[in-house]
């Protein structure tokens, strides 16, 4: 990398950049009829000042479930304009008119919790757990992949799925009280 690039360039470089052509095709398969140019140009901008902010552990999760909500907004948006039509049935379920806003702000705050409980964990927890729970990998697949054991994926799958529970459950009840 050329020793002009910034600090933040080089995150960039490092952390996002590679990961679009993933992000691409799986917007592609979900979202087909968004401008998926700007889905992806907003999801960079958005974890780009939250990394600004406080480091992003996990900024390959983070990029995707960014790009996710942005695209299920534009949808939205969309469809409240008239702009355009849902082609899919499954999309439809996406865009419950009758869906309630505290529904809606309930959802995308369980999404953050996860997120957070998720990049709280340790460097190899969360990566195998991101692998397995967020893109669907086989305990098999990964063991392959990340060139370790499969009673390895099975143990870290486990201290993850438990850790995970253990953040979300002291997150609510932190807002109880």
């Amino acid at each position: 990398m050329p020793p002009e690039f910034s600090d933040q360039s080089r995150w960039f470089v490092e952390n996002l950049q590679p990961h679009e052509d993933m992000l691409r095709a799986w917007l592609k398969s979900r979202f087909y009829e968004l401008d998926l140019d700007d889905v992806i140009q907003e999801a960079y901008l958005r974890v780009f000042k939250a990394h600004e902010k406080k480091e992003v552990r996990a900024p390959k999760a983070f990029l995707f479930a960014t790009a996710r909500n942005i695209a299920l907004n534009m949808m939205r948006a969309s469809k409240v304009r008239g702009l355009q039509e849902a082609a899919r049935f499954e999309d439809l379920e996406i865009l419950d008119e009758e869906e309630d806003i505290q529904e809606n702000v309930a959802r995308n705050q369980e999404l953050e919790t996860l997120t957070m409980a998720i990049q709280s964990l340790p460097k190899k927890c969360r990566q195998i757990f991101t692998l397995c729970k967020v893109y669907g990998m086989s305990p098999k697949d990964i063991a392959t992949e990340l060139g370790i054991s499969l009673p390895t994926v099975y143990a870290q799958l486990a201290i993850g799925v438990d850790k995970c529970s253990k953040y979300v459950l002291s997150c609510c009840n932190m807002k109880t009280l």
